[in-house]
């Protein structure tokens, strides 16, 4: 069992409890547990064959909830889920994770109305039934249809960052392959897409290799769907679909662009072949029947006259012209980021201290990072007053004190309010190194509204940065409804920074906004949001997120020194 299976067991025992209205403590110790997992960048199952102690000792975890972890790693099942399972009609999980609902709604949903399917659910919401349950109004009606729209667009398709811990032990597992040359993940994992459908392999090897034999025998397949010396298949037992193909040395480089795709681009850069009477395909490029390239995608992409184009703008955006006009960006590396400009103690609703989380920045490089607990309006966050804001400022200012990096900047992440002011007085505001506002409550209000709402806050001349600007919840909830091309305007106007928030199920703002962004001269941020030390790590998903919208280093404030951003933040 990988680190993803046991947090996604973990939240469903979090979601089963709250649906059965058990002891909120409990259920957040499930929920602390499962992010804890979600960014552990060991793999469980080795803790717990090591000698299962460490895991007890990891923020959030404990004796209990580690006995637990070792009971899914070694049997496959967790029997507290297994028996909350057994209490109610399957499909209320479906119900639970449509967008806007959740445990405490599809509970009132299927104790008025017995809505525990998502047919049922759908009929209750066209029908006008379900917004007379007490705490649904018609807002939040349409959101669930348009929810459940969404949900079933996203069926099949699971986060990149899960995807990333699903195919990293099978990669691991096939370079054990005898007679490998190469091993590449294609598909639009390679094109770092926020979501995936299925995991796409491509390997090189020389005759007798053992590739197909390897494959078959990688534990974690629930069944087997192909098995062929070119090309083998299974389904996981997640339920994703993995295709591994195999090709010659020679024929590597042109097979990888091909099933990198993305489709669309693939017909682009054939149709330029064409032109110049050459024929691409997943074995070479070719002129009649001589093959004149195709060992790498360089080869590839220099037969037909374009420079090398990066996986993550294959998307027939506008890559070929620029790439014909030798104007393609020079795409930002997680190795230019200097800093990170928003994170969370155990002040407020973080799970690391404020020491825990400078020393794993400085761990991982930072020259700078930003603290920015919350403020108070969100009840759940524990958030801090002006006396809490200084007190943390005291302490902030004593590990500065002492020289070493990361340089600390004391921040807020401030909550905008229904009426686009913020939930902080305004002398701490004037104090503070950096603000980051953001929406977490009311988010049902209508676009005109809600954009006036954060538009006013973009105004306000402490504002720094505007967090996660669409509020949106990967497969958990739709974004906000804003004019987002206004704000992205109202930030270049005003010089407010737009984040892109890496974390995997966020990820906003998205490559198509990031790339309006840049363009509309709006400056950018990429930062973790990051509530425990574990989840530093997730910065590169916001590079992926900025590679894919165009972004260069340039158009990325935390790639610049302390001082030309403490600048920036001033605006």
């Amino acid at each position: 069992m990988e680190n993803v299976d046991v947090t996604r067991m973990f939240q469903q025992v979090a979601d089963l409890l709250e649906l059965h209205g058990e002891n909120q403590f409990r259920v957040r110790a499930y929920r602390n547990a499962a992010r804890t997992l979600e960014s552990l960048p060991t793999r469980v199952a080795e803790l717990v064959a090591h000698d299962g102690k460490s895991l007890a000792k990891l923020p959030g975890i404990g004796k209990d909830l580690a006995g637990k972890i070792t009971e899914i790693v070694t049997t496959g099942h967790c029997a507290v889920l297994d028996e909350l399972l057994t209490e109610i009609p399957k499909g209320l999980l479906d119900v639970m994770a449509v967008p806007g609902l959740g445990p405490k709604r599809a509970k009132a949903i299927h104790d008025v109305l017995g809505v525990s399917t998502l047919a049922a659910l759908e009929r209750a919401a066209r029908t006008g039934k379900l917004h007379t349950v007490r705490g649904i109004g018609q807002l939040i009606e349409r959101r669930v249809i348009d929810g459940i729209a969404q949900r079933r667009q996203q069926t099949g398709r699971i986060l990149l960052a899960e995807a990333d811990a699903l195919v990293a032990p099978l990669l691991d597992h096939l370079r054990g392959a005898r007679g490998l040359v190469q091993l590449e993940v294609a598909g639009s994992l390679r094109r770092r897409r926020e979501t995936v459908g299925d995991l796409d392999l491509l390997a090189s090897a020389r005759p007798g290799n053992d590739l197909a034999k390897r494959f078959v025998a990688y534990p974690d397949f629930a069944r087997i769907l192909a098995r062929g010396t070119t090309r083998c298949a299974g389904e996981l037992r997640r339920g994703l679909q993995v295709d591994l193909r195999v090709v010659r040395p020679a024929s590597f480089g042109a097979a990888l662009h091909y099933f990198t795709g993305s489709k669309a681009h693939n017909i682009a850069v054939r149709s330029i072949a064409r032109a110049h009477a050459l024929k691409i395909n997943e074995y070479g490029v070719f002129r009649g029947s001589r093959r004149i390239a195709g060992t790498t995608e360089q080869q590839v992409f220099r037969s037909v006259g374009l420079p090398y184009i990066p996986p993550e703008l294959r998307e027939d955006r506008g890559e070929i012209a620029a790439a014909r006009a030798r104007r393609l960006p020079e795409l930002v590396e997680l190795g230019d980021l200097r800093g990170d400009l928003q994170m969370h103690t155990s002040a407020t609703d973080g799970r690391s201290t404020l020491a825990e989380m400078v020393a794993a920045a400085r761990e991982l490089g930072r020259e700078y990072i930003a603290i920015t607990d919350h403020t108070r309006v969100l009840r759940v966050t524990r958030g801090l007053d002006r006396k809490g804001f200084t007190r943390q400022r005291r302490l902030i200012e004593r590990l500065n004190e002492r020289g070493d990096p990361p340089v600390v900047l004391w921040g807020a992440e401030v909550d905008i309010l229904e009426d686009g002011t913020l939930d902080l007085d305004e002398a701490t505001l004037a104090e503070l190194d950096l603000v980051v506002a953001a929406v977490h409550t009311h988010l049902e209000m209508p676009r005109v509204a809600m954009t006036e709402r954060v538009v006013r806050a973009l105004r306000h001349p402490h504002v720094s940065i505007l967090g996660h600007p669409t509020s949106r919840l990967l497969g958990k909830r739709a974004p906000i409804a804003i004019d987002v091309e206004r704000v992205i305007a109202a930030a270049a106007d005003t010089g407010v920074l737009l984040e892109i928030n890496a974390q995997p199920d966020r990820l906003d703002l998205d490559d198509v906004y990031a790339r309006a962004a840049r363009e509309a001269g709006a400056g950018l941020v990429i930062s973790t949001d990051a509530h425990h030390v574990g989840e530093l790590r997730y910065l590169r998903y916001g590079v992926d997120q900025a590679r894919r919208g165009w972004c260069e280093a340039r158009h990325i404030a935390n790639t610049l020194p302390l001082r030309s951003l403490r600048g920036r933040l001033r605006r």
